[in-house]
């Protein structure tokens, strides 16, 4: 009865908001970190059935490439046009400051989803993450000393090295491995970036195996970079001496878990961010949410969600880990 009470209020709040903006419907936009990553298809899914829902207008646009200035000129042309959100997946913590800082003068609502300014959080109003990233990094880590015996060579295969995301897990990963005497016997021996591209993603693993011949393992922690990598793993038949995991898409991933390449690796719902970021700015926008530390507020299908330190919101507690017991109950 109290579920039902509540999203009954919630529907009576969000018809009360689409009202209101009947005339003039909230526009968002959502600008992804490059073109041609399936990463950012389920994002933009929540975005697109949250908006069916609430009455806003949604756009994906994304620059072709990942570089750290990239998206600068679509920021600058989702000013331009008018648009109330501006929500992205940054590339950079810190090439993007001025002209969001812009965009926030023009009172554009500005959120970064999947990724954040780090070390420049004033720059935007709010950021929706899957989970708490700094658990990222060491979950990372665990999951692969599993598979090896926490012992051996590895490496890492990352986006950009601008990534602000990628390098916050990365900075955990490397604190982990040095601070935590359990993965004392793990060495890790390259850090390479495959700009999220999938051709120089596998030539950076190609180049990883003729390189290091003692490597045990990769963590690739981009949906891009550990597709590659498998991909290189089960061709060369080596899965049972070279173990692959990281953060990937459960619909990419699949083959190479049911034919032993990959025994396990981690995500989240992509799709949750794009509802709760769309949620989250038209309740802002239409006043029925407070953007304070502290406050909380209810989601559909994701419950009360609580806004964290530096205006931080989560989707879930953990990573989800897939493996080839429950692969096929995830289709994203």
């Amino acid at each position: 009865m109290l579920k039902k009470t509540l999203l009954a209020g919630l529907a009576i709040g969000v018809a009360m908001v689409t009202t209101a903006y009947a005339a003039d419907p909230i526009k968002i936009v959502y600008i992804g970190k490059n073109t041609g990553n399936p990463y950012f298809d389920s994002i933009t899914g929540g975005f697109e059935d949250a908006c069916k829902s609430l009455g806003c207008e949604f756009e994906f646009v994304a620059p072709a490439t990942a570089e750290a200035t990239s998206q600068i000129p679509f920021i600058e042309a989702q000013i331009q046009r008018g648009v109330n959100v501006i929500a992205i997946a940054p590339n950079s913590p810190d090439a993007l400051n001025q002209v969001l800082d812009t965009a926030k003068e023009k009172g554009i609502l500005v959120l970064t989803v999947n990724g954040d300014l780090v070390g420049n959080e004033g720059h935007r109003d709010a950021t929706i993450l899957p989970v708490d990233f700094t658990k990222t990094g060491p979950n990372q880590v665990e999951l692969m000393g599993s598979m090896i015996g926490y012992k051996g060579d590895i490496a890492i295969l990352s986006a950009t090295t601008e990534a602000p995301d990628q390098n916050t897990w990365i900075a955990a990963m490397n604190d982990t491995l040095k601070n935590d005497p359990k993965y004392k016997d793990m060495h890790l021996v390259a850090t390479v970036y495959g700009d999220d591209q999938p051709e120089k993603s596998t030539t950076e693993m190609e180049a990883l195996l003729s390189n290091y011949p003692n490597l045990v393992g990769v963590i690739a922690p981009t949906t891009v970079g550990i597709a590659a990598a498998a991909q290189v793993v089960q061709s060369r038949g080596i899965a049972a001496t070279v173990h692959v995991t990281g953060l990937g898409l459960p619909s990419e991933m699949r083959d190479f878990v049911k034919d032993g390449t990959v025994s396990a690796f981690q995500l989240w719902s992509p799709y949750n961010e794009g509802w709760l970021a769309a949620h989250f700015a038209v309740g802002v926008i239409g006043g029925t949410i407070k953007n304070e530390v502290g406050g909380t507020f209810d989601v559909p299908n994701l419950g009360t969600i609580t806004i964290a330190d530096k205006n931080a919101m989560n989707t879930q507690a953990e990573l989800t880990t897939f493996d080839a017991k429950n692969i096929d109950d995830f289709d994203f």
